[in-house]
């Protein structure tokens, strides 16, 4: 979440088939190249760099980072926080999401239709790291109900949105690789 205002509804430009494969390139793997990436799906270098130029300046494509594992750099504990107000002001929800926004901690946060008002997904350290966070949440604003929910196994976690428009189970295919290439 980062901006707790709705924008107006936008009439997003329409993909076309080679943008679609283009964005889901670049889910599997942004570091290709761009040749690399073209001869994926089917463009030359410099036709494939302006739709992704394209795509960047249109907000489509909206960041380029490196996945990190959150166990082997420490942060073994998965918390999904379920919060309930009593407050339900403009006032108060900017207050909240600027706290909520500034924990490092706080890796998803959400406003939510239903019995809850707000859903947080925390990763920490362990149960002490977590009952610290917990402390801060608490102390930091009135809140009506806190629910912590503990992830016990991550059965799937992906980043990759499903693009739209292409079959899901068709991979693209891979380029030919040379007998050079392919030795170990």
């Amino acid at each position: 979440m980062t901006d707790i205002h709705t924008l107006p509804a936008v009439t997003p430009r329409r993909l076309d088939t080679i943008d679609r494969k283009i964005l889901r390139v670049l889910q599997e793997d942004a570091s290709l190249s761009v040749a690399e990436i073209g001869e994926r799906v089917g463009l030359s270098s410099t036709p494939c760099w302006k739709r992704v130029q394209r795509l960047e300046t249109e907000g489509i494509i909206t960041g380029k980072v490196a996945l990190v594992d959150q166990n082997k750099i420490g942060l073994g504990l998965s918390v999904f926080v379920s919060v309930e107000s009593d407050d339900h002001s403009d006032t108060w929800l900017r207050k909240f999401a600027s706290i909520v926004s500034a924990m490092p901690e706080v890796i998803e946060f959400y406003r939510m239709a239903g019995d809850i008002d707000y859903v947080l997904r925390v990763v920490v350290a362990d149960m002490q790291s977590y009952d610290l966070f917990y402390k801060k949440l608490i102390g930091a604003i009135a809140l009506k109900n806190v629910t912590s929910r503990f992830a016990m196994e991550k059965i799937k976690s992906v980043t990759a949105l499903p693009v739209p428009g292409l079959e899901l189970t068709k991979p693209l295919p891979l380029p030919a690789r040379s007998a050079v290439e392919t030795r170990v």
